[in-house]
């Protein structure tokens, strides 16, 4: 789907209005609440407080403590008990504070709500989500913006996804709670309130598994995810200034990701730029260009470039340096360009 066209679809059915990322996925909250009963929200000060960032502030004073509670401080506890919900047949929606807080419920995540399906022969699942705020930008230092999603995309039987934009950020978290497999909802913390635009006021989902071209070109093809995304876009328009043609690519889902669209965008500019703020080594861009080689090899014209964190703990103040703004962007584009 490009830009164009998700304009298209949030208009061309009804009313739309502007809001944030935060104030899209708690739309999306409250119309899961509202439309399955078996949708269940839970962790650390969800409640009455509305949680960390506020992304569920009011839902329990509409729909009761039954519904929306918090939790012991207890990441293990949480994913435990939503694995346990969802495989009686509810439709958990358990949230982690933040990211990098996840690593208590690691094993659960991994061995077993990720394997039920798997283990039982597909005679049970667990649908659930597991929402989190995710990355940098916010100067939390190393325990508070760190962005792991990496663990997960390497873990079979979970979805993985990243929305960078309000309609996305809807979109993907009312497929995921509807789906049937657990998925891994990051939350790009630096775009809650920064990113804004259209939504329909009217149902609909984004598909998990396509990814979004947000501006079309000939040179080079920049591809994200996340909270790099306005970046990418900062460092299109320096590059469209000198006459450079470049096409902008959102991947929004990781796992599954869209092999087909990156394909197709490269071997039409022949030079690719693949970004996001996580540190290098194991980073999941790595995946994107190794497919991208050795798929796209006959139709690249430079190396595949990557523009990504460093590989060291995320610092308290130094969050310009680490992220991987647009002048390193630019850099890395110039470099494919120049080669």
């Amino acid at each position: 789907m490009t830009a164009t066209q998700e304009r298209a679809g949030a208009s061309g059915a009804g009313e739309t209005r502007t809001i944030n990322l935060i104030q899209a996925i708690t739309e999306a909250l409250h119309e899961e609440l509202e439309r399955d009963e078996r949708v269940v929200l839970f962790g650390e000060d969800v409640g009455a407080r509305g949680g960390v960032f506020m992304a569920t502030a009011g839902l329990q004073a509409t729909f009761g403590k039954h519904r929306v509670f918090d939790t012991p401080l207890s990441e293990a506890s949480i994913v435990g008990a939503a694995v346990g919900m969802a495989v009686r047949g509810l439709r958990p929606v358990a949230e982690i504070q933040f990211a990098d807080y996840m690593g208590p419920g690691f094993d659960q995540i991994i061995s077993q709500a990720a394997k039920i399906r798997y283990r039982s022969a597909g005679q049970f699942t667990a649908p659930m989500v597991i929402r989190t705020p995710s990355g940098g930008g916010v100067k939390g230092g190393h325990h508070h913006s760190q962005s792991p999603e990496a663990y997960y995309t390497h873990t079979p039987g979970l979805k993985v996804v990243m929305p960078s934009t309000p309609y996305d950020a809807k979109g993907l978290l009312k497929a995921a709670i509807r789906g049937e497999d657990p998925v891994i909802y990051f939350e790009p913390k630096r775009l809650y309130r920064a990113s804004k635009g259209e939504v329909p006021t009217h149902d609909f989902t984004v598909k998990i598994g396509e990814a979004a071209v947000r501006r079309e070109g000939s040179d080079l093809s920049l591809i994200g995810y996340g909270g790099v995304m306005p970046d990418l876009e900062k460092a299109a328009d320096a590059l469209a200034a000198e006459g450079v043609s470049v096409e902008v690519i959102d991947l929004r889902s990781l796992v599954p990701w869209d092999k087909d669209r990156v394909l197709t965008s490269v071997q039409k500019t022949g030079r690719a730029v693949l970004v996001s703020e996580a540190p290098r080594i194991g980073n999941f861009m790595g995946e994107v260009a190794y497919s991208i080689q050795a798929e796209a090899f006959d139709y690249l014209t430079a190396p595949v470039g990557q523009v990504a964190g460093f590989d060291t703990p995320y610092p308290y103040v130094q969050d310009k340096v680490y992220l991987p703004g647009p002048n390193r962007i630019v850099r890395a584009c110039v470099q494919a360009l120049n080669y």
